[in-house]
């Protein structure tokens, strides 16, 4: 980086940004879901959210994860859960650090994804390479039943190395 700014600086303009972005949303969806068993999920995703040490899914995961799944969801609470659904319908949902942002994402994401598809199904963005790492880890983790693999796409490696993996469905 040339203009002297660190990673953090990068991560406080990014999310300032959503902030701006966020402002205005309202909720549209109030339903909850008080335990995984409920969310109806894939047999091995199950398998991997109690390996993972999950017992009940957290006050956001109750209210993101099945909207996330089915398309349906627009909130704000402070890590930020932003997906397209394949319905085209854009999901937002936020909620304080280490509330389970990242497990809900990945337990959304893993339920949509058809492990019989060898393509790039889902793209995550985050702000820094940590939490580019801690996503993968949480997905693969929690994915470690289900077949899927992830890869996380990041700038220290070769560009052609990234697009090939993307390409190859990983």
């Amino acid at each position: 980086m040339t203009d002297g700014q660190g990673l953090d600086d990068i991560d406080v303009d990014f999310l300032h940004v959503v902030d701006k972005f966020l402002a205005d949303i309202e909720s549209n969806y109030d339903e909850t879901t008080d335990s995984f068993d409920a969310m109806n999920l894939k047999t091995d995703l199950l398998r991997g959210i109690y390996a993972y040490g999950f017992e009940r899914p957290s006050a956001f995961q109750q209210h993101a994860i099945m909207p996330a799944i089915k398309g349906e969801y627009k909130s704000q609470s402070y890590a930020r859960l932003m997906l397209t659904t394949s319905k085209g319908k854009d999901v937002v949902a936020q909620a304080r650090s280490g509330s389970g942002t990242t497990a809900a994402v990945s337990i959304s994401v893993l339920q949509k994804i058809d492990p019989n598809v060898k393509a790039c199904q889902v793209l995550i963005l985050a702000p820094t390479r940590k939490r580019v790492h801690q996503i993968q880890k949480v997905i693969a983790t929690i994915g470690g039943f289900t077949n899927v693999e992830c890869y996380a796409c990041i700038s220290s490696t070769r560009i052609e190395d990234n697009i090939k993996a993307l390409r190859d469905g990983r």
